[in-house]
């Protein structure tokens, strides 16, 4: 594994993430709640974000339902794309969690993080590419200004190869980004590794 970045206050480290409300304790939880957690993650009986969502297991069930759907499903947009686009949004809402946690899936997918280190750098100009380019500047533009997204913002896709189909998947991973970064950032914070630990 190649050495950790850590900029701005950004990281590709594995992070943990502590609710600031309580929690669902996994050994007092219905079974509907078990249910949902077992469907909605691996380690979700173990994670604060989980065990807080889980309060309301519909809705936990439909979120999971609808991320699994936007950042796994087959076919439209590579993964790596859709994890980068994540970052980017991650990294302009300043969510430090969702940004490390999906620069290491991109790194695990691309086999190279020389983006990620641009994107916590000044994600405005990052992009190895300009298909990695085009897809970081309308994360940004979507992000921060989605009433000002025009068919010139669609035009500078589709001028380095994104289709249609990827750009519905681009569009879905930059609004999940939008919605889960304001969860995380306003119900809880990342915890970082113990130095030395």
């Amino acid at each position: 594994m190649s050495a950790p970045i850590k900029i701005q206050g950004f990281t590709n480290e594995v992070l943990d993430w502590k609710a600031w409300l309580d929690v669902v304790q996994v050994d007092q939880a219905t079974h509907g709640q078990v249910a949902v957690l077992e469907e909605s993650h691996p380690k979700a009986k173990v994670s604060d974000y989980y065990l807080f969502l889980v309060h309301q297991p519909e809705i936990l069930r439909q979120r999971s339902s609808a991320f699994n759907a936007i950042m796994y499903a087959p076919g439209g947009m590579a993964r790596a794309e859709r994890e980068l686009a994540s970052t980017v949004v991650s990294r302009v809402n300043g969510c430090v969690y969702c940004a490390s946690v999906h620069a290491q899936r991109f790194e695990q997918l691309a086999k190279r993080n020389d983006v990620i280190t641009q994107v916590f750098e000044d994600p405005h100009s990052a992009g190895t590419t300009a298909r990695e380019r085009a897809i970081s500047q309308f994360s940004i533009e979507l992000t921060e200004r989605p009433d000002a997204v025009s068919a010139d913002s669609l035009r500078a896709l589709r001028e380095v190869g994104v289709s249609d189909a990827e750009i519905l998947d681009l569009i879905h991973s930059i609004a999940i980004f939008a919605w889960a970064n304001r969860l995380m950032l306003n119900l809880g914070e990342p915890v970082f590794p113990v130095e030395g630990g």
